[in-house]
């Protein structure tokens, strides 16, 4: 590419090493959670949520299990004031919530998001200023003294209001554009505006990091999280919380590193909604801490219904691979991958869930996010196998087909998935199964069969060729064997009777049979036929001529 010369790096490594977060393999406990879908998510939307969609928003949120809420920037606009106004008025912040306002470090929005506030039990007010290179020089073109002189102004201004107006307030202050300021500076900011808070166990405030705009790899804001980590004043009373952006794809790497750097809390968005590339996604975070056995707080075990939610309310679409919550994330189209599967869930059904999921291929059980195995996770196309096939057979339709006998439904599936150049739903892999495989009545169809026992079984049957019927009688070591010794001499037939099972359909006293048949002609070519029926003689003749007749249309 071309220019690549007027690009270099824009952040700031800690003055001295930090990483001690490189001795920890995982997360050990879940995040203070905070959602700013309503702030964020909402702001970087062609069309915001109207005051309607807000409001569904935020019970979503509630029911989710978010106890901290950003719900805007009420002195932005009129739309973000009378939202904050009606949770207010109309007492929907549920007691265990705290709901948080975003305003910038100047006095008049200060001033205006504490008259929204009035009547509030208890609310995070998250004061911010810029503190990076760039825009002190570009933006604000003003000195870092001139720049930590505004946060400190902000900060002792959110006190003054506090006090005079008696509200039950929690500070937090964002360096904004942290990971492109110098690390000592940052320190420096926010270490005075602690000064002014002088926060306390029963009043704790938060320091939150921004990824303004991810200018590093992930290990790069891990260590700038943990030198501002070891380095806060009163650090027992400081929240450390992150806001990861994704402008380098790496926002969730970024948070769960920052969080074995020291972070205590997270800001983010369901499914990464946030300007530019987005925030964290912290539906991904939860469910990557799920899947190893932490408890993430945060319910998403009816994840189609939240994807539906979202989607309605916001207008934005959820990729289909989008980790945990994409409708195609747990399926498996790959033969391979799909037998894998199908022998793991095996395994997990027959221990009757015991032990740890282990399954290959699914970092987690789609059932415990609301998906389905049979609708969601093996897929059947022209790269699907056996395995896949036969798994879908049994689970949607009680069939257990013989090893051999997959092999040949996985050809005929294949073949018509690739002709149509589509997915295959399980009741056309089914309708594949009856059309290839069950009453192929052509050229020959057995109509009745009689036995008698003498020196082995003698069967009798009456037979359709092609129109014709014809009587045909052998003996032979069991029925099914004498039916296929008498169709064998009556029309002089070549091939050996290899694979015979047989199951139940149903559990009744009238239940239902199937038998599959496998039989091999004089060239060691395969050929298979199932048959369906309450009396299983029937059912495995049946089976016996679609084998047959599969056999001679082949030739």
């Amino acid at each position: 590419m071309k220019n690549v010369e007027k690009y270099t790096r824009q952040y700031f490594m800690p003055p001295v090493s930090c990483m001690d977060w490189t001795r920890k393999d995982h997360i050990e406990k879940a995040p203070i959670w905070c959602s700013v879908d309503l702030r964020d998510g909402n702001q970087a939307l062609i069309v915001p949520m109207s005051l309607e969609q807000k409001l569904e928003f935020f019970k979503l949120l509630v029911r989710l299990g978010f106890k901290e809420i950003e719900v805007g920037f009420p002195a932005a606009s009129e739309t973000e004031y009378l939202f904050l106004r009606t949770l207010i008025e109309k007492n929907m912040i549920p007691d265990d919530v705290t709901i948080q306002v975003l305003t910038q470090a100047r006095e008049h929005i200060i001033r205006k998001t504490f008259e929204a506030l009035e009547g509030v039990k208890k609310a995070v007010v998250h004061v911010y200023n810029s503190t990076s290179v760039a825009q002190r020089k570009q933006v604000f073109k003003k000195s870092k003294e001139e720049i930590l002189k505004i946060a400190v102004d902000g900060a002792e201004l959110l006190k003054k209001l506090t006090e005079e107006s008696g509200g039950n307030y929690f500070f937090e202050y964002s360096p904004e554009s942290f990971t492109g300021t110098e690390m000592e500076y940052a320190l420096e900011v926010c270490n005075a505006v602690l000064d002014v808070w002088q926060p306390t166990p029963d009043h704790k405030v938060i320091i939150n990091l921004p990824s303004t705009v991810e200018h590093s790899m992930p290990h790069v804001y891990a260590s700038q999280v943990e030198y501002m980590s070891k380095n806060l004043k009163y650090r027992d009373n400081v929240i450390v919380s992150l806001h990861p952006h994704n402008d380098r794809g790496c926002g969730i790497s970024d948070a769960e590193m920052g969080m074995l750097a020291g972070a205590d809390r997270i800001e983010g968005t369901l499914f990464g909604n946030g300007e530019r590339t987005g925030n964290v996604d912290i539906v991904t975070l939860a469910m990557n801490m799920y899947s190893q056995g932490v408890d993430p707080g945060l319910d998403f075990s009816d994840m189609p219904k939240i994807c539906a939610e979202y989607e309605e309310y916001t207008g934005m679409n959820i990729d289909m691979r989008s980790p945990y919550s994409g409708s195609l994330v747990f399926a498996a189209f790959s033969g391979s991958h799909q037998d894998a599967i199908a022998k793991g869930m095996k395994i997990w059904e027959e221990h009757e869930h015991a032990g740890k999921w282990t399954v290959p291929y699914l970092p987690l059980d789609p059932k415990d996010i609301g998906r389905e195995y049979e609708a969601d996770v093996i897929r059947i196309n022209s790269q699907s196998g056996k395995g896949g096939i036969g798994y879908i057979l049994e689970q949607n339709f009680g069939l257990n087909l013989p090893a051999k006998m997959r092999e040949a439904m996985g050809y005929a599936t294949k073949d018509v998935s690739d002709h149509m150049h589509k997915e295959l739903k399980p009741s056309e892999i089914f309708e594949i199964f009856k059309k290839k495989f069950e009453g192929v009545a052509s050229p020959f169809q057995v109509t009745e069969a009689h036995f008698k026992q003498h020196n082995g079984i003698i069967a009798e049957i009456h037979v359709l060729q092609n129109g014709v019927e014809k009587v045909a009688i052998a003996s032979g070591n069991g029925r099914l064997d004498a039916v296929s010794n008498a169709l064998k001499k009556q029309f002089r037939l070549e091939y050996n009777l290899q694979t015979y099972q047989e199951h139940a359909l149903e559990k009744s006293s009238s239940s239902r049979a199937i038998a599959y048949v496998g039989i091999t002609d004089k060239d060691g070519k395969d050929f298979w036929g199932a048959g369906v029926n309450q009396d299983i003689i029937v059912a495995s003749v049946d089976a016996l001529v679609t084998a047959i007749n599969n056999m001679l249309n082949a030739e």
